[in-house]
């Protein structure tokens, strides 16, 4: 079976997983962020070199302030044990986003877990924090538009290569694969200069639910596809 190199989720479904079972929307998050640590583990024995997961989009903030703080303090947790079990599984973990917009506390966390797991060669585990497409593209040409005032680089310098390393995934290969669980259909603003040519997967079942039969029909699906990047296939 041939395995995506980079497969990104975006991890729908967690606040109707729990009302299905009478439950709070954070009781699903809290299950959700269980699902995470099991298919990074499952990603890595399947063969599968980096995975990228949307936790918090820039538009989340909008969404009830209870539920905002609960995720927050679900973060904070999260982040706290992640720093442990990267040493233990080898496991490299970047954060994507725009890391201002979170709190000190927050910050100083990702750094830490960056700094300690920056030499680990197991799986990259990607996780968009505070992250949307649209923003990230809007910060690149920032830093961008600055190094050219100072001449750092010129106008004509400028290629697609050059725009892709000022993105926050610079360095990392576009995504072969984006799942979005739940049935939902759309980008909801994830990547969209990665995913040019990614192959897009969207099983029914809810983020919870999401484990590793889960993940090896998407992975059979994906071996399905016919990967051309705007070539005629050859007879």
């Amino acid at each position: 079976m041939r395995v995506p190199e980079h497969i990104a989720i975006i991890l729908d479904g967690n606040g109707r997983w729990a009302k299905k079972r009478l439950m709070p929307r954070n009781y699903g998050h809290m299950q959700g962020s269980k699902a995470v640590e099991l298919v990074c583990e499952e990603a890595y024995n399947i063969g599968v070199k980096y995975l990228t997961v949307y936790a918090f989009s820039t538009e989340n903030w909008q969404r009830p302030s209870d539920e905002v703080q609960a995720i927050m303090k679900l973060l904070r947790n999260y982040l706290k044990d992640c720093i442990k079990t990267t040493s233990k599984n080898n496991m490299k973990v970047r954060i994507l986003g725009d890391k201002a917009g979170l709190d000190d506390d927050i910050r100083e966390q990702i750094d830490k877990l960056e700094k300690e797991s920056s030499k680990n060669t197991g799986l990259n585990f990607q996780i968009a924090i505070n992250y949307g497409s649209r923003d990230e593209m809007v910060r690149a040409m920032r830093r961008m538009s600055a190094d050219i005032a100072s001449g750092i680089i010129k106008e004509s310098d400028i290629t697609e290569e050059t725009f892709s390393s000022y993105l926050d995934t610079r360095g990392i290969p576009d995504p072969d694969m984006i799942i979005r669980t739940s049935g939902e259909q759309r980008l909801s603003n994830f990547l969209m200069w990665q995913s040019a040519y990614s192959e897009f997967y969207f099983p029914e079942v809810l983020w919870p639910d999401f484990n590793r039969k889960e993940l090896v029909k998407a992975i059979e699906a994906y071996n399905k596809r016919d990967r051309r990047y705007g070539k005629v296939k050859e007879k």
